[in-house]
């Protein structure tokens, strides 16, 4: 728990909004996690290190979150602060063949405004459910696209308040990673993308064709955290899970998705602990009769 002169202090700082004991399941696309002892909402850069500050001054937890759709909080709940980006960090710019946008924009609304300014090169993440930042964060992909494809430079703040830009090669993209990956105590704020021009009407029918194959075969109708494994080297974990026989295994409220067994979904009132049983039985059994090690494409937090 926090001290009742960290939330006045918090209370203070211009341009952040925040609640206490915010129910973390109500952040997430997994609609799983216990409460946060402060969710706070920061709507400029100067907001946002005033609270990273207070942070490490006073030693209290900081979380940032994006669009919580790859996340599995502890039924516990988190400890600290949890931070999520708004106001300034939700604008996009134009500029001849690049976009400039905030860390907090969706990556359907980017898309959206990369199309109608006749851009391409973010249709593969118009229907990804996330952040441009968690994008850029984890070099989040789909049908043969990738953040590393389109990001040219990335400005972020360090937990003294600073803030630096990183550029090209130095974000250190791979599969599912970044240099971000490497230092949690970085926040991405902006980032800056070159895509190539196109017409317009063109890119919205691709945009729409991904989407009708995303809906066809994703379970997008129960909550999950999107895939929850990654794809093993020479693998698809989807059908390694189903070939195991384990399509619709059910723990609790949490199930392998009878859509495609790569997700776990809750099927209503899951736990944590749910699926955290429910992915064990996955890797274990997978290993048992493959020899193949599925790692979690979610994030686990919480106490």
């Amino acid at each position: 728990m926090v001290s009742k002169e960290f939330l006045e202090a918090v209370g203070e700082i211009p341009g952040l909004h925040i609640q206490e004991n915010y129910l973390m399941a109500d952040a997430t696309t997994f609609k799983i996690g216990g409460p946060a002892d402060v969710f706070a909402e920061a709507d400029n850069k100067k907001a946002l290190a005033s609270l990273i500050i207070l942070c490490k001054e006073e030693c209290v937890p900081f979380f940032l979150l994006g669009a919580g759709s790859n996340l599995l909080v502890s039924d516990k709940g988190i400890d600290g602060v949890v931070c999520r980006l708004a106001g300034e960090f939700d604008d996009v710019t134009v500029s001849g063949n690049t976009v400039t946008a905030g860390a907090a924009i969706s990556l359907a609304k980017l898309a959206r405004a990369a199309q109608k300014a006749g851009l391409s090169g973010l249709e593969f993440a118009s229907g990804i459910p996330g952040t441009l930042g968690g994008a850029v964060y984890m070099n989040a992909g789909a049908y043969g696209g990738e953040m590393k494809d389109v990001v040219l430079e990335t400005e972020y703040m360090d937990a003294q308040g600073h803030m630096h830009i990183i550029c090209g090669e130095d974000h250190k993209f791979s599969y599912r990673h970044s240099v971000f990956c490497d230092h949690p105590e970085y926040t991405i704020l902006s980032t800056r993308m070159r895509l190539v021009p196109k017409d317009s009407d063109s890119i919205m029918e691709t945009m729409r064709d991904l989407n009708a194959r995303r809906k066809e075969k994703q379970p997008l109708d129960k909550p999950s955290a999107g895939s929850t494994f990654k794809r093993p080297e020479g693998y698809f974990a989807g059908k390694l899970i189903e070939d195991a026989g384990l399509k619709g295994y059910t723990v609790g409220g949490a199930s392998v998705s009878e859509k495609h067994s790569g997700f776990v979904v809750n099927d209503g009132g899951a736990t944590c602990e749910d699926v955290c049983v429910l992915i064990k039985k996955v890797q274990e059994t997978v290993k048992e009769q493959f020899d193949v090690s599925l790692e979690t494409e979610v994030k686990f937090i919480g106490r």
